[in-house]
């Protein structure tokens, strides 16, 4: 399901005439995992996500699901596996999602906290996106109106952020 969203905001973004690109965890280095380089030095496929998403960018998007009433622990792995310093005066924008009525407003509070530690901006509209799963149409797309035009608002935000 978060693949479903995160793939939404990034075409509309791509549609905008925005460069941007999509970090899918599914595709995230087995090495990262057990290993990082702030602990155990740079290993080469770790580095290779740090200069092509991580280091190049001025803005980043967190799409993130909720798990145990925060955000997924590969999410933190994710972070700690690269120098804080790669984090530091850039800006973060956060999507919740959760099938519960939430849309993980405590997920977002708890990296909000992580990403204000590192350095980052947060965006002021952190955008809850509750019952995701009724928002979809049968071909499993984003089809409700009222959450397109929140997503939507959320991306201008993001753009004069």
């Amino acid at each position: 399901m978060t693949h479903i969203l995160a793939e939404f905001y990034h075409r509309t973004l791509i549609s905008s005439g925005i460069e941007a690109k999509l970090f899918d965890f599914r595709n995230m280095p087995e090495s990262m995992l057990f290993s990082n380089p702030v602990f155990s030095g740079p290993g080469s496929e770790i580095q290779k996500v740090a200069d092509e998403f991580i280091q190049p960018a001025q803005k980043i998007v967190f799409v993130i699901p909720e798990y145990n009433g925060s955000y997924p622990g590969i999410l933190k792995v994710f972070i700690d596996g690269f120098k804080p310093e790669l984090f530091q005066g850039k800006k973060a924008a956060l999507l919740g999602m959760a099938t519960g009525r939430a849309g993980n407003l405590r997920g977002m509070d708890h990296l909000t906290d992580v990403l204000m530690h590192l350095g980052m901006q947060v965006l002021n509209n952190r955008l809850p996106v509750s019952r995701f799963h009724t928002l979809l149409n049968d071909q499993k797309q984003l089809s409700d109106e009222a959450t397109i035009k929140a997503l939507q608002k959320h991306q201008e935000q993001l753009l004069n952020f």
